[in-house]
């Protein structure tokens, strides 16, 4: 049965390690929720260090009223490495969704059976396409994708808001490596 907009409620948590570009791709994702109508809670942490430290994203979306930015048990998992992997995977509701970076990642260990699990060599496909810091875009392609809920244009549309306009030569990169996500997302369907 197909989610209607009015009992949409996704929790997800993007996480890995600093310098992953996790806060950026929760960014992207509460900006294309903003931007598609949608109600948005963002919350960030991440450790003191500025790289290798953990990093996560916390964002919830929907068309209600949120309550409260924490998410403890998410709907959806994007998770960039294996120690954030070990972390959140067995938190993820049943018949959720989790995302992981299979160029880090070689299994999940122990989750519920009624999980979809998308296997992403994000890093592998950001080198090929000449640049390891899109990783993060790959794996928000893929998610849109698979979960459906917003679309990949959206949030290619979202990424001149979240990103620092120094870095807005990047716009073609970070949007085909977007694509790229969704494209091995729809194939695997």
């Amino acid at each position: 049965m197909q989610a209607t907009k009015t009992d949409i409620y996704e929790e997800v948590i993007i996480a890995g390690f600093g310098g992953q570009g996790i806060i950026l791709a929760g960014k992207l994702l509460a900006q294309t929720a903003m931007l598609s109508g949608m109600e948005t809670t963002y919350m960030p942490s991440y450790g003191a260090e500025m790289r290798g430290g953990t990093a996560n994203s916390m964002i919830v979306i929907t068309e209600k009223s949120i309550a409260s930015p924490m998410v403890t048990k998410p709907t959806s998992l994007i998770v960039m490495n294996k120690a954030s992997a070990n972390k959140f995977a067995p938190r993820v509701k049943p018949n959720g969704l989790v995302v992981y970076n299979s160029s880090l990642i070689d299994e999940l260990g122990q989750i519920d059976g009624s999980i979809d699990v998308l296997a992403v060599p994000a890093d592998d496909i950001a080198v090929e396409l000449g640049n390891l810091k899109i990783a993060n875009m790959v794996m928000v392609g893929a998610y849109l994708a698979k979960r459906g809920l917003l679309a990949v244009d959206q949030a290619a549309q979202a990424l001149p808001y979240v990103l620092a306009e120094r870095y807005h030569k990047t716009l073609p990169i970070n949007i085909e490596a977007l694509h790229r996500g969704a494209e091995l997302a729809k194939g695997t369907s």
